[in-house]
Parts: C-alpha cells; structure tokens; sequence
C-alpha cells in the first residue's frame, strides 16, 4: 500500500507540474508586446493617424514593459527548478538575453536593411508568436535531476560558441562588405545555433524521471523556513524542538509551525532590511553608470576623434561584453561559492572595483581608451545583471524573488536617468557652449571621473553587503550546497 501511495503522490507531482507555471505572465507580456510595437509600426506607416508624443510613449513603454514579463517568468522559473546552480542559470537566462540585441541587428541587416518600418512589425509579431506557442513550456517543476549540471554545462557552451560566431560577424563586417547572400548564410549559422538548445532539452526531457532529488521544501531552507541573513547563527540556533534541515550543519531551526514564516519574506519585509537597500544603492551605482555609458558611446567616440566604422563596431561589440559579464557573473559565482567558499556578494563588489577602472580609462582619453574602458564598463555591468536576481533569491528567498528583484531592478533606470542627464548631459553642454558639439578629451573627462567616484560608492556598499552576508553563505547557502 505504501508503494501505492508513493506512487501516486508521484502521479500528482508529475501533474503538478504539468499544470502549474508562468504562462500568464507569458501571455501578458505577448499581448503588450504586440500591442506596443503594432501601433508604433501603424503610426509609422501611416495606418493610423500620428499620435501624440506622449500616446506614442505609451506604445514605446508597453512594447518595452513585455520584456520584464518574459524576464520575470524565465529567470524566476530558472531559479526554482536549479536551486543548486542558480548562479548559472541566470547567467546563461540574463546572457540570452544580452545576445538579443545582436541577434536583431542581424535580422535587421539580412531581411529588413533599408525597411525599418517592416522591422517594427516583425518585433510585434516574432517575439509574441514564440511566446505563445512556448508559454506552457515554462514550468516550475519541484526537485531536480542528477544530471542537471551536465545539461546547463550544454547550454552554457552553445552560448559561448554563439557569442564567439556574433563577434566574428561583427568584426567582419567591419572590414568586409557582405553581400545578400553572405548575409543569409550567417543568418542560417545563427538558426542552426539557435535552435541546438532544444536538442539539450528534448535529451533532458526524454531521461527516466528516477533520477529526481528531493523536493523544494526538503531542500531548500531559505523557502521554508524564515533564515535571518544579518544574524544566520541567531535564526539557526532557535532551540524548539531540534528540526534538523538539510544544508544548516544540524543546527536546530524553529518548527514551522509556530516561528518560521513559511512563505518568506516578502517585498515589504525586505525593504525593512538594510541588506536590501545596500544592494539597492550598490546596483544604482553599478548599472546607472554603465548604462550611461552605452548610452553616450557614439558622442564619446566622435569627440575622442574615432572613425565612425570604429564607434559602430564598439557599439556592435557591446552586446558581445555585456553577454560575457552576464553568463560570467552567475557561472563563475557558482564556481567560487562551491569551490572556495566565496559569498556572492564579494565578485559583485570586485564587478563595481573593476567598472570604476573602466570609468577611469574612458576620462583620461589616452590613445585607444574607449576599446579597453568599454570592455572592462561592459563586462562589469553584465555581470552585476547576472549577480543581483540570484542574490536576491539566496538573502531574501525564492517565493517573492520575483517582486523584490525586479523593484532592485528600478535602481538601473534611476541611476541611468540622473548620470546621463544631470551629469554627462549637462557638463557636455558647458563644454560644448554656444557650438553645441564638443571634440577633445576634456569634453568627457569630468562626467566619466565622477562616474568612477560614483561606481566606487557602489562598491563600498557592495562590500559592506559582503561583510553583513559573508556569514550568512557560510552557514546557510554554502552547507546547503555541500549538502545537495
């Protein structure tokens, strides 16, 4: 009878998943993004009447708000299914991700060069259709496979392999005129190597379901039980009833049902918390000065008296850097926290160290400056997109990752806003004066040395993060692992 029950509860976990999962916030992000870029395309070609400029911002903001939906579903999932290798996961979800733009530009130059207006309707229509057919593909399933390090092992080199093949295009295209027919054959490369992710998860899907380790509840005590990260010992030493959990070193741990919050801490509880607003403030620093640094990139390159083939390869390029910092940032992490014992929060500070040399470079305006800041300020900023979402996961916990991580996220378009506007924006206007157009290395000098000052800010909170949480990996997240 007891292998019965087994078997059916196994049954109901096997439909469990195959009912539950983020397919709404798929479908919800399928509809703006419809919506948003198909009444910019009609406006465009004239199938409506011009909008206004603030109806077309409308558009402009629910065709961009899509992808925070994709990004939520698919991150959040990744992280629930591989709680083991979340590091990774979000590395190479966030890496995707950063390959996105290239990818485009690639689609742009092969099918729609000269057509921008037939683009726009493609970004309606392609991105929603595959959101629509794949949604109910994207599934939190409890417990995880044995093999599941073999299988983002896979998918981390064919993402490798496809950002050395975009590189290689980009820089031949920049020395070479491609032809119509060289262009469909990249983009037939880039096809083939899309698409051999999904041979790594039909395998993945076709192995014997024998293989599965214990549920999340049993594995996971940041999602059952209420783990304090500014006192892990304290929360862990509770002496009740001495429930053991797996990854805490046999510390006793309240019992769940009288001192544990079980669905953990939520977004008001973590804003209570000064962890959360030191990553806050270290992400403002972090990803505001990065991306007001791509923002300004083709004003940079012509004041510094670089040829335009060598602003738009450096543009091209950036997408390539932001790849290797995101997919770097969770790989590498995973491997240090396993390996060393290093906590997550100590290479998002090396990151901020290392931007605020990339800053640096950039404003002194030596020969081949922009090259060497570029790479260091893009790699960096990927990277910090490829640490935050899985720190927020491990110090605040899984349930409400999504909310918290996401309000953490905001930090990026505030800190974007203020730097490129109220610093780059405004000392380029002084220095410019009444020509309006500035050329010479002072015209950059001042923003980017106050753009360092500003991502070392971001690195002391960063470490000072390091410090509060250093105990908390060491006690909780490290054993856990060891453990799993």
């Amino acid at each position: 009878s007891n292998v019965k029950e087994e078997e059916e509860e196994e049954e109901e976990e096997e439909e469990d998943c195959r009912s539950r999962g983020p397919w709404v916030i798929h479908a919800l992000g399928s509809v703006q993004c419809f919506v948003g870029y198909f009444f910019m395309w009609a406006a465009v070609v004239g199938l409506i009447a011009p909008p206004p400029v603030s109806l077309m911002c409308g558009f402009m903001f629910l065709a961009a708000h899509a992808q925070t939906f994709f990004n939520t579903a698919n991150v959040v999932t990744g992280v629930q299914n591989f709680q083991d290798y979340k590091g990774t996961i979000v590395g190479i979800m966030k890496g995707f991700l950063g390959l996105s733009g290239a990818i485009l530009i690639q689609v742009y130059q092969a099918f729609f060069m000269g057509s921008p207006s037939t683009f726009i309707l493609m970004l309606a229509l392609l991105p929603s259709l595959v959101s629509f057919s794949l949604m109910f593909l994207v599934r939190i399933c409890s417990g995880s496979r044995l093999d599941d390090k073999r299988y983002l092992n896979g998918f981390s080199i064919l993402a490798l392999v496809l950002a050395a093949y975009l590189m290689m295009i980009i820089i031949l295209e920049n020395i070479f005129v491609f032809s119509k027919w060289a262009r469909l054959v990249t983009i037939l490369g880039l096809l083939i190597l899309l698409s051999l992710p999904l041979k790594i998860s039909i395998q993945a899907m076709s192995k014997d379901n024998s293989l599965s380790q214990p549920t999340e509840s049993e594995r996971d005590p940041l999602l059952v039980y209420s783990v304090d990260a500014d006192d892990p010992k304290k929360s862990l030493a509770k002496d009740t009833d001495n429930v053991e959990v797996p990854g805490t070193c046999n510390d006793a741990v309240p019992d769940t049902d009288t001192d544990t919050d079980t669905e953990g801490m939520n977004l008001v509880e973590a804003m209570k918390r000064l962890n959360f607003w030191l990553l806050f403030i270290a992400m403002s620093c972090g990803m505001g000065s990065g991306l007001a640094t791509i923002n300004n990139m083709s004003q940079i390159g012509q004041s510094l008296g670089y040829e335009t083939v060598k602003i738009n390869a450096m543009v091209s390029l950036w997408s390539i850097w932001n790849f290797l910092g995101r997919f770097g940032g969770g790989y590498i992490s995973d491997l240090l926290l396993r390996q060393k014992g290093w906590a997550r929060t100590l290479p998002m500070a090396i990151t901020l160290a290392t931007m605020t040399v990339g800053h640096l470079t950039i404003g002194s305006g030596f020969v081949g400056n922009l090259y060497i800041g570029t790479i260091l300020v893009g790699i960096c900023y990927g990277a910090q997109w490829g640490l935050m979402p899985t720190i927020t996961s491990e110090i605040f916990g899984i349930l409400h990752m999504g909310t918290i991580f996401n309000t953490i996220a905001i930090a990026s378009p505030v800190g974007t806003y203020l730097l490129s506007v109220w610093v780059i924006g405004h000392i380029y206007d002084e220095e410019a004066g009444e020509g309006h157009s500035c050329y010479g290395v002072h015209c950059f000098m001042k923003s980017f040395f106050i753009l360092a000052f500003v991502s070392f800010l971001g690195f002391l909170a960063a470490f000072t993060l390091f410090f509060r949480t250093r105990a908390f990996y060491k006690y909780v997240v490290l054993n856990k692992l060891r453990r799993s």
